[in-house]
């Protein structure tokens, strides 16, 4: 199995694109839509990714600067964009917002990145349908608030839904708050438009559902830019609900949780959120109620839809968790969380010197108490002072995404490296020998590269044939789901069996 150690980085100055090389871009989008002041560039060389943040804050990069940054307005200029870069072999990277944290937007090898944020505007919403067409640069949090004018909702609502656009959610194949309900982002997505490597466009038309062979709408979802840009998706919306009420549990242990949750899906009950936390993370947020004192673990539900509909689904869910021994507790833990639902707790302790990180991944019930808990006792043993936490916020009838916080306090930076990339591949390794996936909604990006080859096996080899018949020369970003690392590549992972 691969085995994570340092990754080697190449230090030194990047070359900048020639005067002639830059005019061509600026032909295309405008001069004022072209970026290559150093400031910018250093602005696009990292993602959220904390092993970026841990760089920078020693004055370091994950990899390289990129040569530019440019901005076309609409799907011809994107085109126009990849055609010019093939023609002079320069490579280009897709990019939305930047809220990755694994790394899939950080240039390798001072490659160009494509800004798409310009394209930001709904299309269509079609109310006879139930669909929305939506550009692919549109701010998430734009495009639900402009939804919601109109009495819609799509319901994929993630954390970074402020800092994330709608074309990133399909590119990492992303999953919202409200994933039990509205499905994840592969559920919501019927059609879509993109720009290939090759610099021809294609399109798969939104319709409920096609036999015309594998489905090329999938490749793209969760493709993350290797594949091309996606430059439009036709997504479900959905009226807003009319109506929503909430649940908050205490269970004796994670185990009775489990198995609440678990007979709950597989009731066919589905609240639009669902929450378990551990021990750790229940006492952050249940400090002070009584109702927590002999049952330690925090159970956060919500309902919402047709008043009639949702109140039974409430009922029905309180009753099942009650056959588990839990009872009913006050509604400040969920209150707490819907106002800061879309707030990121990573900010305070990175601030403070910390080396904090998020790792989610997904086990089946079978697996999922076992998978737990020896995550997080070999979490633990890396370090006395190691924090480990986790909860369950995606839930299915066959199992749920793990979601752990790890966290190391302030340490000489060349330590703390080495510990959290053990870290990494402790918890990875695990879940990989217990039949689990590596990433749930993070993505794969670059940092999973060493996992994503082991749980991929041979589909790996699929995929490079893919990117490869598309993209001989290697030039749409190259290196990323443990895909081929481009020529001169400055992220080298040494891996042994």
């Amino acid at each position: 199995m691969a085995n994570l150690a340092t990754p080697v980085f190449s230090e030194g100055s990047v070359p900048e694109l020639s005067d002639e090389t830059l005019a061509g871009f600026s032909a295309i989008v405008g001069n004022e839509n072209v970026l290559t002041g150093k400031a910018d560039r250093y602005a696009y060389s990292r993602d959220r990714m904390p092993y970026g943040l841990f760089k920078l804050r020693a004055d370091s990069l994950p990899g390289t600067l990129p040569g530019a940054i440019v901005s076309p307005r609409d799907a011809d200029e994107v085109q126009a964009v990849v055609d010019y870069a093939r023609q002079r072999k320069l490579r280009l990277i897709p990019f939305g917002a930047g809220s990755g944290v694994l790394g899939g937007t950080v240039p390798l090898v001072d490659e160009v990145m494509v800004d798409l944020k310009r394209l930001n505007r709904i299309v269509d919403l079609n109310t006879v349908d139930g669909t929305v067409t939506v550009q692919a640069g549109m701010n998430g949090m734009q495009f639900e608030q402009e939804l919601a004018q109109r009495g819609f909702t799509a319901g994929h609502l993630p954390q970074s839904i402020a800092m994330s656009t709608v074309g990133g959610w399909v590119a990492c194949r992303g999953a919202g708050q409200a994933s039990s309900r509205y499905g994840k982002i592969e559920d919501m997505v019927l059609g879509l438009k993109a720009v290939l490597p090759n610099g021809k466009k294609v399109e798969v038309r939104p319709v409920a559902r096609r036999a015309v062979g594998p489905s090329i709408k999938d490749l793209f979802v969760g493709s993350e830019g290797v594949l091309g840009f996606i430059t439009e998706v036709t997504l479900r919306v959905w009226r807003q609900p009319e109506y929503a009420t909430p649940l908050v549990l205490a269970f004796r242990t994670i185990e009775s949780g489990f198995q609440a949750l678990r007979e709950v899906m597989q009731s066919e009950l589905r609240p639009e959120v669902i929450r378990l936390y551990d021990e750790k993370e229940s006492a952050q947020r249940t400090e002070g109620m009584l109702e927590f004192a002999d049952r330690p673990i925090l159970c956060i539900m919500k309902f919402s839809g047709k008043e009639q509909l949702a109140t039974v689904e409430r009922d029905m869910s309180l009753a099942i968790c009650r056959k588990h021994d839990a009872v009913l507790a006050g509604l400040a833990p969920y209150e707490h969380w819907e106002a800061t639902r879309f707030h990121s707790y990573s900010t305070k302790w990175q601030s403070d010197g910390h080396y904090m990180d998020t790792i989610e991944v997904t086990g089946t019930w079978t697996h999922l108490l076992d998978m737990y808990t020896a995550m997080r006792v070999a979490a633990q043993a890396i370090h006395p002072e190691m924090h480990f936490g986790a909860h369950w916020s995606h839930i299915y009838p066959e199992g749920a995404c793990q979601y752990m916080t790890v966290r190391l306090p302030p340490m000489p930076e060349q330590d703390a490296i080495l510990l959290h990339q053990q870290a990494w591949d402790t918890i990875e390794r695990l879940c990989l020998e217990m039949g689990g996936s590596v990433a749930h909604h993070h993505g794969a990006g670059l940092f999973r590269n060493p996992w994503v080859r082991v749980e991929l096996n041979e589909g790996l080899n699929m995929l490079q044939i893919l990117k490869d018949g598309l993209d001989p020369d290697n030039l749409i970003n190259p290196g990323k789901l443990a895909l081929r690392q481009p020529t001169g590549s400055t992220w080298q992972m040494k891996e042994s069996a």
